[in-house]
């Protein structure tokens, strides 16, 4: 287990060692990554992924309520959407062990080829459905296809090019590279949101709805198909493959890693619930309630939320620097508990008019970008090298299903019964939900 230092938090923080092998980059013969190198590759792809998820989310907003469910209410529309819109992350762990046994039998290669062929696929048939006026329930079966053909694709698309980075980055500086990975966050979104604004902005509300919304899902799977050849052009590399290799970041036995470390993934399915559960609080709830609820022009703000998006961006280097100052854990309790504290404020700041929905996604997208940052690997460390790459991806899968998945849809749905103090409580009850995590790991790896 990690000690209760600085680094201990960071995926591979520690010199492995015994029966499991020592770190790699000790070896004469060993493969060097560069880590700025194995950098670039995460960033590109996941900033695709997230370009095609926020895609959904935005459209789950703007056009799916009228396009597949013209014969509700605009909120009972809405809410069919985000349960549709949760689906990708409900399968997305099914899609990670379904990958790891196509690369155990074919490689790597395959397996990444596949696995993006399928979330590309599926993001562009989105943009060719017809709507429910044309074919009925049929254009709902063909929406739930392709949500989950995309979860299914983005959960067979792990990398493990995270933790590699790790390894490679300095001891130093692991949690400014940890953090270079979270970047395609932000800049997905900001693409993503930057086209709808556009074409909010420029095309008649029929033409958007006829054809106009169609395009984004179209230019999501152009950037897939750059990200397929950039990740591919590292990963069939021969370094990347040795250095894998001899981090034993391959495959294992999902039993073998829930009997032996099923208490390391739950908890670090926890220990960043907080970023997680804001995640979706401040890019695609605060869109559904301006939508329903406020005169605020849409267009206006998407424009609010691409500023949001750079000032997360902006905010991801400094959670590198925290982290590599005060530590990983510490870096996420405090931001856990200041998540905490603008949960509180998100009621009277999202009733407050256009100033205080503003404040709202301004606010939240700074603390997005410096827990985000920080949020992925969070108790990795922990996990024996030979489970840590099956270990690392099913964690990151479960987080984003307890923390995000539902998130826009409970966020509509108890807001709409309760007021907007019910998200206030499901955003604290994240916060407490980390620092209970990140707590636990403590006491773990102090009594280790």
């Amino acid at each position: 287990m990690a000690s209760a230092g600085t680094a201990p938090l960071s995926p591979l923080s520690s010199t492995t060692s015994g029966a499991h092998g020592a770190r790699p980059d000790n070896s004469p013969d060993a493969a060097q990554l560069a880590p700025g190198d194995i950098a670039v590759g995460v960033i590109i792809g996941r900033t695709s992924e997230n370009f095609d998820f926020f895609v959904y989310g935005i459209a789950s907003v703007l056009v799916f309520p009228t396009v597949f469910f013209p014969y509700l209410d605009r909120l009972q529309g809405t809410l069919w959407s985000f349960a549709i819109f949760a689906l990708a992350f409900v399968v997305r762990p099914i899609g990670t062990m379904l990958g790891m046994a196509l690369q155990r039998q074919f490689g790597r290669s395959v397996k990444m080829t596949v696995a993006l062929f399928l979330l590309g696929t599926s993001t562009v048939s989105i943009a060719v459905l017809p709507g429910y006026g044309a074919v009925g329930w049929l254009a709902i079966a063909g929406l739930i296809a392709c949500r989950v053909g995309q979860g299914l694709g983005l959960g067979a698309s792990w990398d493990g090019m995270p933790s590699l980075l790790a390894i490679n980055a300095p001891e130093h500086r692991r949690g400014w590279y940890a953090m270079l990975g979270q970047l395609g966050a932000p800049l997905g979104f900001f693409v993503a949101c930057g086209i709808f604004a556009y074409l909010w902005a420029q095309l008649s509300t029929p033409d958007f709805l006829i054809w106009g919304w169609r395009f984004p899902f179209f230019a999501a799977f152009s950037i897939n198909v750059v990200a397929l050849f950039a990740r591919l052009r590292l990963v069939v590399t021969h370094e990347y493959e040795q250095g894998l290799e001899q981090a034993e970041l391959e495959p294992c036995d999902v039993r073998e890693l829930f009997s032996r470390q099923g208490s390391t993934v739950f908890i670090g399915s926890f220990a960043a619930l907080a970023s997680y559960a804001l995640f979706h609080l401040v890019t695609i709830f605060p869109l559904s309630w301006v939508a329903l609820y406020s005169p605020d022009e849409v267009s206006q703000f998407l424009t609010i939320e691409l500023v949001g998006a750079v000032l997360g961006a902006l905010a991801m280097p400094v959670s590198g620097w925290m982290a590599d100052h005060i530590g990983r854990r510490r870096t996420l309790g405090t931001l856990a508990m200041a998540i905490a504290v603008f949960s509180v404020a998100t009621p009277f700041l999202l009733g407050a008019g256009s100033m205080g929905h503003d404040a709202f996604i301004l606010i939240g997208f700074v603390l997005l970008g410096l827990s985000y940052g920080q949020a992925t690997g969070a108790v990795t460390s922990n996990f024996e090298p030979h489970l840590r790459y099956t270990g690392a991806a099913l964690t990151t899968d479960l987080a984003w299903l307890i923390g995000a998945a539902f998130a826009p849809l409970v966020a509509l749905y108890l807001s709409t019964r309760f007021g907007l103090a019910a998200v206030s409580v499901y955003l604290l009850s994240g916060a407490v939900c980390t620092l209970l995590a990140l707590r636990t790991n403590r006491m773990l790896s102090l009594r280790d």
